[in-house]
């Protein structure tokens, strides 16, 4: 293992043996007397063989997702969701009194994962520009002391997209002191390549990826941890020993078909078609005080009274996600980009809408 990696690690996990479950022993073959699974099918199950424990990292899938991120299945982890991804790592590498790096308005968990484990949270706030957001001039010094660095890509809620630049000097300041993790969880969205591209450059690297939001598949919780193999490997002594049910597996494998990918394709790009008459539509009112379009699968605005907003919307049956208790986000609502009937319900209500 790499000495760095295994050094950057809580003691406790270094020393620890990790619990080896039946499949992991030996495979599926034969006659499977070794997990004490009941031999007959479920009333309940729909061919999949149910009764039977799952591979905890299943080959096949493996195998898949290299070809989709482009990278050795050595890389490669996949979880319950990436908040599952998050919450490894942050209990593999930060011991209580350490710190993580977040940087605000940003996905929850990376701090609430942080604070469970007792880590210290410091924030590199975002600024605000009139219609994107950026990292902060002082983002590679805030994030110097830190083990994690978790970075989001295109962020949530704001849509912005770091540069190779600064993602560059965070990993390189925290060369043999910690891993800077990008999530891109809506990297599909963007024009633009994924920070795959820079883990030769940077072995400290981390990705997060998912099925769930370009390829439609939020219901099933599956995530790619993709990092240095010695990364992973220490991940791979605590995460759980069945992390994936047989179903997610199957679904993921269906969607993941060149057939099922070019469905992908083309879906993705209706609703950036979608997402630019929205754009546009949100432009022309006078409610919207300020926009962030972004680049994934959803438009930050500004409106004078947000808990309004998301109240008469939902008295209308539209669910939007009221913002306004991230940092710096005063009466912001976050607008997924629907169905065009959907987005067509949307933009009639906000016609007739007045705070």
């Amino acid at each position: 293992m790499n000495a760095s990696f295994e050094a950057l690690a809580r003691p406790e996990i270094r020393s620890l043996t990790p619990y080896a479950s039946a499949r992991a022993l030996a495979d599926s073959a034969g006659i499977l007397l070794n997990a004490n699974e009941n031999p007959f099918p479920s009333p309940g199950d729909p061919g999949l063989g149910l009764n039977r424990y799952p591979d905890p990292q299943p080959t096949a899938l493996l195998d898949r997702l290299a070809d989709l991120y482009r990278v050795a299945r050595e890389r490669l982890l996949v979880t319950r969701g990436s908040d599952e991804g998050i919450d490894l790592l942050v209990r593999t590498f930060c011991a209580p009194g350490e710190a993580v790096l977040t940087v605000p308005p940003c996905f929850g968990m990376y701090a609430l994962s942080a604070r469970v484990q007792g880590a210290r949270v410091i924030e590199a706030p975002l600024v605000e520009h009139a219609d994107r957001f950026e990292a902060p001039d002082d983002l590679v010094e805030r994030a110097r002391d830190c083990k994690l660095a978790f970075l989001c890509s295109p962020n949530n809620p704001t849509g912005n997209v770091l540069t190779e630049a600064t993602v560059r000097e965070v990993g390189r300041a925290l060369d043999g002191r910690g891993l800077v993790v990008v999530d891109e969880a809506y990297v599909e969205f963007q024009h633009g390549d994924s920070f795959t591209t820079l883990l030769d450059e940077l072995p400290n690297l981390v990705v997060l990826r998912t099925l769930s939001k370009a390829h439609a598949l939020a219901g099933c919780r599956l995530g790619t941890v993709i990092a240095d193999p010695a990364v992973i490997g220490l991940l791979k002594r605590i995460i759980a020993p069945y992390p994936l049910p047989t179903p997610t597996v199957e679904a993921a494998l269906a969607a993941l078909t060149p057939e099922a990918l070019a469905t992908q394709a083309r879906r993705i790009a209706e609703i950036d078609q979608q997402k630019q008459r929205l754009v546009e539509a949100l432009r022309s009112l006078d409610s919207i005080r300020a926009m962030w379009p972004g680049e994934a699968n959803f438009v930050l605005v500004r409106v004078a009274d947000a808990a309004r907003l998301i109240d008469d919307a939902a008295a209308a049956g539209i669910r939007l996600r009221n913002q306004s208790a991230q940092p710096g986000l005063d009466h912001c609502v976050r607008i997924t980009v629907g169905a065009p009937d959907e987005n067509r319900a949307l933009i009639a209500f906000l016609e007739t809408w007045t705070p």
